[in-house]
This record gives C-alpha cells, structure tokens and sequence, in this order.
C-alpha cells in the first residue's frame, strides 16, 4: 500500500509542475486579460481612417501637402485656408503670407480648435509644416495641408532662407552609400505604450498631445551616413528608386508602411532611432510624426535625397531647383 502511495504522487507532482508552468502563459478561467494601449489605439486608428495612408492621402483624396497656388487663383487660395505660420516671431514679423496666423508649434492643437476652415501649416522648407499636419490629422482635424517646400515655394526670398542652401552630394562617393538590393525585412512585435488610458481615441489623443509638446524630431544627413549601423533606417521609396537612386547602406525598404495590412511589423521597435528619408524630407516628416505616436522612437531625416544626392542622374521628380522652383508670390509684414 505504501509503494502505491508513492507511485501516485510520483503521477502527481510532475503534473502540478506542468500545470504551474502554464499558468502564466494562459488566462485562467473568468480571469480579465486587458488589452495592450498599441492594439486599442491601432484598432481605432484603422477603423477610423488614420491609418498611415489616410494621413498621407486623407478620404476625400487630399495629398498632406499642397503647392504655392498660381498669382491668378492667390486670392482664391488664401480665402480657402486658415494659415498658421509656425516659423519664429522674427521671420513672420519680417514678411509672411496675408492673413497668416503666427502659431508656436505646440500650440497647434490649440490653434486649431478657433477654426472650421481647411487648415494650411506654413515653415521655412515645408518639412516641420508636414510633422504638424500629421500631428493635427491624427488628431482629429483631416482637413489640414502643409505648403510644400514651406516659404521658399512661395518666393525666392523665402528660398534663400531655406531650400536654395540645403541641398548637398554628401553621398556621392562615400563608402556608405549602396546600390545593393534591399534587406529582407523581419517581423517584431508591436512597440509597449505606457498609459492608464483603456480607450483607443482617448490614447491617440494623448499622444499626439505628447508629440506635440515634443516637437519635430529629425536628424541630418550626415549624421547617418556617417554610421548608417547605429540606426534602423527606412528608405521610403518605390523598389524602382531604391535601385536606381542608389540608398543609405542597410537601409530597408519599407514601403507600403501601414497598420491594416501589418506591414508596420518590419519596423523594430527596440531600436534606438528609426530614421525615414525620402526625397524631400516632407513625407518623412508625416511617417516620423506618425511613428512617434505609434510609439517608436522616430527621427526624420532632413531634406531627405535633396539633402544627401542631390545631382543623382536619377531624379527625375522633387528635385528643389530643377522640377521644383520657388513662386513670385507677395507676403506682407
């Protein structure tokens, strides 16, 4: 009877071991398990046209950027929009844009709220104006554009205090620009957001309020293609471009980058930075914005392919002083 005994509870203890071993793997029964804040503010995001692509094209198929009108359609063009100038104090009061409102980037939210007019984000190069668009459509306010190239895409002044110093060839022969197909992209798991919020609009908000406050977060040229391996970057251009433009060394090629189709999962969110560059620094601006929100730790980098190839035989489009040249448009003081 005795061994008996023994022999049960030899059955006995290794299925408690298991048993024990399972139970942080799986609910118990009854038990609630809560929902991650990254999956309750995707989920809302996505069913309520913010996923990354609604940001860049909004659903009445607004690109996040719009030119310098024609001189014959201007008065029709500054009746359309609330303008705010985020540029500094000294630069609106020297010339800006008639009837443009001079806004500090964190008080854009704020800013927003006085209007129900399209709202059109004014800078120096375009790039800060694209961060803020995004910022403002994430938040609510889908009817917002940034002027592409910002100042200098009104009028020459206003590029010789941006555009016409900022391109550069830094990658014209360095070691570390590439021609070499892209690297296959790998599957992470989504970035950990903190947060007491259980609702995924309330969360979104909370963090474009954050990213605001923050401001734009971007990085140079030179920087990373100094040591491309310190970053995870993404180059968002067309398989095509990626080839013939030539691209950052290690660059990935991330492109779509959404949330509903999970293309997002390519990106590592225990990176120290993500860097996004396209041609102009201006679509980064709106990924950079987006993933910061996300919860990655995202920087754009400035004045993207302008900045770092700017003679590239391959431009074709976006080229700032080829294709894309600044107006002859009046500003006021």
């Amino acid at each position: 009877m005795k061994k008996l005994s023994v022999f049960f509870i030899g059955l006995f203890i290794p299925a408690l071991l298991l048993t024990s071993c399972d139970k942080g793997d799986d609910p118990l029964e009854g038990e609630v398990v809560s929902t991650p804040a990254f999956e309750l503010m995707a989920d809302y995001m996505v069913e309520n046209n913010l996923d990354i692509n609604n940001i860049l094209t909004n659903t009445d198929g607004q690109k996040f950027v719009t030119k310098a009108p024609a001189e014959d359609d201007l008065a029709a063009f500054l009746d359309t929009y609330y303008i705010m100038d985020i540029r500094s104090g000294d630069a609106y009061a020297e010339s800006h844009i008639e009837g443009a409102h001079n806004v500090a980037f964190g008080d854009i939210l704020t800013e927003a709220a006085k209007t129900t007019k399209p709202i059109l984000v004014v800078c120096y190069s375009g790039q800060t104006a694209c961060y803020a668009t995004a910022l403002l459509r994430l938040y609510g306010y889908s009817n917002t554009q940034a002027l592409k190239w910002g100042m200098s895409g009104w009028n020459s002044k206003g590029a010789d205090a941006s555009w016409n110093k900022k391109t550069d060839d830094i990658a014209k022969g360095s070691p570390n620009w590439s021609y070499d197909a892209a690297p296959a992209n790998i599957i992470y798991d989504d970035p950990v957001i903190s947060t007491t919020l259980t609702n995924g609009e309330a969360i979104l908000k909370e963090r474009v309020e954050a990213a605001v406050a923050e401001g734009f977060k971007t990085i140079s040229g030179g920087e990373v293609l100094a040591t491309p391996g310190a970053y995870f970057i993404n180059n968002y251009f067309s398989e095509q471009a990626y080839s013939d433009f030539g691209h950052i060394s290690s660059a990935y090629r991330i492109y779509p980058l959404n949330l509903a189709d999970d293309t997002y999962k390519a990106l590592d969110p225990e990176a120290n930075t993500i860097v996004t560059y396209c041609y102009t620094g201006q679509t980064s601006a709106v990924i950079t914005a987006t993933l910061n929100v996300l919860g990655y730790d995202a920087k754009s980098l400035v004045y993207g392919m302008n900045g770092l190839y700017h003679s590239n035989d391959a431009f074709s489009s976006n080229q700032w002083g080829v294709d894309s040249k600044p107006k002859d448009l009046p500003t006021v003081k």
